[in-house]
């Protein structure tokens, strides 16, 4: 037996004793340090937050995506940090949505949403991407646009003329930070809810 097959009989007993993912909760985000803590990176600190609260390392390198498995409210999931760049997050879903047979309706998305104020959060269970290039790519790449999704609110540009890529691509002063993290101590229990199918309460207890 080669070094190759015990690995792979390894693996395949670390995922047996946790059980494959049935669930897929990505944070989306742009990877590297010139993004930390963006407005663009909300999902990204999100899933940090996520992380936290379950005691987990998303930083696995699978389906160009930081990943771990864990499980919430009693369902095994799969979190996911696409390294892709915002406007490819697709890809690296679609990857693992194909890997592991995981239909869309099972795909949670967290993201950052300028027409939100900060401090504010919304729960939808589908839509359109309403201009956001990370959403654009997961209906493109994943066949559709029925995912339930966390909107993260990062503030309207202060004037139209704004450009929107430096906005986004900005980061918060302290006052949203602290909004921010109200917002952000928020996430998981959302999430439960979510991945239990109780999507209706999440959105009457957190929009």
């Amino acid at each position: 037996m080669s070094i190759w097959d015990v690995f792979d009989r390894l693996s395949k007993g670390t995922e047996q004793q946790g059980g494959k993912p049935e669930f897929i909760i990505a944070g989306l985000g742009n990877p590297g340090i010139d993004y930390e803590r963006t407005r663009h990176n909300a999902g990204f600190m999100a899933m940090s937050a996520i992380e936290k609260s379950l005691g987990v390392e998303v930083s696995t390198y699978k389906f160009k995506a930081k990943t771990a498995t864990a499980s919430v409210a009693g369902v095994q999931c799969l979190l996911m940090k696409p390294e892709t760049y915002m406007n490819l997050s697709g890809e690296a879903i679609s990857q693992a949505m194909n890997f592991y047979k995981i239909p869309l309706d099972k795909v949670l998305v967290i993201f950052d949403d300028i027409s939100l104020d900060v401090g504010a959060m919304r729960i939808r269970r589908k839509g359109s991407a309403g201009g956001h290039n990370g959403l654009k790519s997961i209906i493109e790449c994943c066949g559709g646009e029925d995912f339930p999704r966390i909107k993260i609110g990062v503030g309207k540009k202060p004037h139209p003329d704004y450009d929107l890529k430096d906005w986004v691509l900005g980061k918060f002063s302290d006052e949203e930070k602290s909004k921010l993290a109200e917002v952000l101590a928020n996430v998981m229990p959302a999430a439960e809810l979510i991945v239990s199918g109780k999507i209706s309460e999440a959105m009457n207890k957190f929009n």
